[in-house]
């Protein structure tokens, strides 16, 4: 898979991101960690774990 750079940095990631935001919600923990290590282990390495987006973006 081809990895990009993060602007001029030298940190590449993968093209693909993993939104982490139902974590504890509808996903348990558990869950959450096969899900985690099978994106890791497919070489994805980007992830948002980020809860709340901008209210104009809705």
């Amino acid at each position: 898979m081809k990895k990009r750079n993060i602007g001029n940095s030298p940190l590449q990631v993968a093209p693909l991101a993993f939104g982490t935001n139902v974590f504890g919600w509808t996903v348990n923990d558990k869950m959450a960690f096969k899900l985690l290590d099978t994106f890791i282990d497919n070489g994805f390495n980007l992830i948002d774990t980020a809860n709340i987006y901008s209210q104009w973006a809705a």
